[in-house]
């Protein structure tokens, strides 16, 4: 299958195409910079914006699912989240998209913030406060558009390998506990998922 990933160039994106190219699927892969991403025969590298609608356009047209995998290290007010989201309605309806589009935001966003541990809620309320507050406006974005959409909110992100062991939660629970998960996991939930998406329409919380 042709998978867009967007964000491609680093971190949960680029852990996505490699897992997609070692699974035999052809990869679109959109970033600000392709440098990371070593060539492949079935690997499309497009330098450029996830809020470009030209760019966005270009990456999507041919998907038979889409990631948005955008991250950014920018800890100040940011609309880059809102702003996506925003572009990627604008262009799954010129195109009248069909296709999944799997998105990720983070647990704390929109109504996940009630059931932050205190850890989690003070990590982010002094670091992450604003970007979090614009993931929730993307996730509203996203929900209220014509978009075979899933949002999928992962704890907190680390650095190491994919064990396969971990929780795919798709409902908010009092008592519930997301904590880390490695971005090489949340890779291979998404890959998994865009071969055969189970949770359409859902909220999906990952975590080990």
């Amino acid at each position: 299958m042709n998978i867009a990933i967007i964000g491609a160039g680093a971190g949960i994106g680029l852990e996505s195409v490699l897992l997609a190219l070692k699974k035999g699927h052809i990869v679109t892969a959109l970033s600000t910079n392709t440098d990371q991403i070593l060539n492949h025969p079935n690997l499309i590298k497009i330098n450029g914006s996830a809020t470009s609608p030209k760019d966005l356009k270009n990456a999507i047209k041919n998907a038979d699912a889409v990631l948005i995998t955008v991250g950014t290290k920018n800890k100040k007010a940011t609309t880059l989240f809102s702003d996506i989201a925003k572009t990627l309605t604008e262009v799954t309806d010129e195109l009248n998209f069909t296709s999944p589009v799997l998105v990720i935001t983070g647990f704390g966003a929109g109504d996940s913030k009630r059931y932050l541990s205190f850890f989690m809620k003070t990590v982010i309320s002094l670091f992450l406060k604003d970007q979090y507050i614009n993931k929730t406006i993307m996730e509203e974005t996203i929900t209220k558009s014509n978009m075979k959409w899933e949002i999928i909110r992962p704890g907190m992100l680390t650095n190491g390998g994919s064990n396969s062991n971990y929780k795919v939660i798709s409902e908010l629970q009092k008592g519930m506990k997301v904590g880390k998960i490695s971005r090489a996991d949340v890779a291979e939930f998404l890959i998994t998922e865009a071969e055969n998406p189970l949770n359409l329409y859902k909220y999906v919380a990952l975590t080990n």
